[in-house]
Parts: C-alpha cells; structure tokens; sequence
C-alpha cells in the first residue's frame, strides 16, 4: 500500500484526536481530557505559529498516521530545529512504512527551509518506537529533556 502525505487541514481534526487518544492510551499513566484535548488539536489550526500536523492518507483516503511539527529556534546555528511531536499511527496501519513516509516527507520540508536538523520526544520505555525512530535514522544525542509541569 501507498502512503500519501498531506499538510492536515481542520477537518482532519477528529482523526487527530482520535490518534493522540491513542498515544495517550498507549504511553500516558494520567488521565487527559479529551475536550482539553480536541482543544489544543484545534489551536493549532487557529494559531499557525504553533506548529502544523502532517496526515498520512491509505490509498482510500483514510487517515492512518500524523505528526506534529514545531519550530525551535537555535541561535547557535542561527536557524530552525525543526521538532517532531504527537507521532501516531494506527495499529492496522503499522510496519507498512507510514512512520518512514511520513518521516521523509518532514525532513525534505526541514531541508527545504534550512532547517538544522531535527529533533523528537519519545517515551523511554517504548523500545518499539525507539527502533522505528533508529531506522529513520535518528539516534540519541547528548541532552536530556527536564520538565516541570504544572496542574
């Protein structure tokens, strides 16, 4: 099967949240409300400086994967580091190159632009992603990721 990859527009929202739904309840030990969720999803849309999804379509149209892009600034290479966040894609849809598709088509938007390079989040204990993110060629590098969340 091919796997096509679009910029989503709004009316991929509900597909999106339906996928995060899903990272949610494959990664997340806390609850998160799906309102707060469908939400933050729809910000996007609203406020392009936020990000943008990628959707990855079947040959019959239907959504099988998406990824969030972010931008970071980097003034030590004074240019963007692109970020890829909210990676999903469904179960029926896996091992058959969606993630890579869908990693390709982001890196030649990244190399496009100038981009540094680019970066993603991943669960430690998900060994499954962190082989598929291997074989797109990303490693880990030197820094780790601190938060402090708040609520």
């Amino acid at each position: 099967m091919h796997y096509r990859i679009d910029r989503a527009t709004p009316s991929d929202i509900d597909d999106i949240v339906r996928f995060q739904r899903g990272i949610i309840d494959e990664t997340e030990p806390e609850p998160v409300d799906t309102p707060s969720l469908r939400e933050g999803v729809r910000r996007v849309f609203d406020t392009p400086s936020i990000g943008f999804y990628l959707v990855a379509r079947a040959d019959d149209g239907a959504a099988a994967g998406c990824l969030l892009v972010q931008r970071e600034w980097s003034d030590w290479r004074n240019t963007w580091v692109l970020w890829v966040h909210s990676v999903y894609v469904a179960p029926e849809h896996r091992r058959r190159g969606v993630l890579q598709s869908m990693f390709a088509h982001v890196e030649s938007l990244a190399r496009d632009e100038g981009a540094a390079g680019l970066r993603l989040l991943t669960d430690r204990a998900n060994t499954t992603a962190h082989g598929a993110y291997h074989k797109a060629g990303y490693v880990r590098c030197h820094y780790d990721v601190m938060e402090k969340l708040f609520g």
